[in-house]
């Protein structure tokens, strides 16, 4: 079993940057697509960033050019750069495969406010 652990958000004005960071454990994710995944408050949970095995990249049109996705295999981790905050982004971020084969982490909360 996979366990995934989340981390850097914060609260960041509209226009800041954060750094999120996924630390996996319990097994290698460097053969699975790793993908970035919000829920923001009242809605369902939706698909951010991926990035497969082979290091192709896809972003949901919300994110494209703000954000970017990258993963370190050796370290077992994946991370998410977010540039141009927008309060939209708010929600909190998890990290998981694609398609889902592992539980969800606890999430990092990220909130977009002035």
């Amino acid at each position: 079993q996979v366990q995934f652990v989340e981390s850097g958000g914060d609260l960041v004005q509209p226009g800041g940057s954060l750094r999120l960071s996924c630390v996996a454990s319990g097994g290698n994710i460097a053969y699975y697509t790793m993908g970035w995944y919000r829920q923001a408050p009242g809605k369902q949970r939706e698909s951010v960033a991926f990035m497969s095995s082979d290091n192709r990249m896809s972003y949901i049109d919300a994110v494209k050019s703000r954000f970017t996705i990258s993963r370190d295999n050796a370290k077992n981790t994946v991370s998410l750069q977010m540039n141009s905050l927008k309060p939209e982004d708010t929600g909190v971020y998890y990290c998981n495969t694609n398609p889902l084969y592992w539980s969800w982490g606890q999430g990092t909360q990220v909130i977009v406010s002035s």
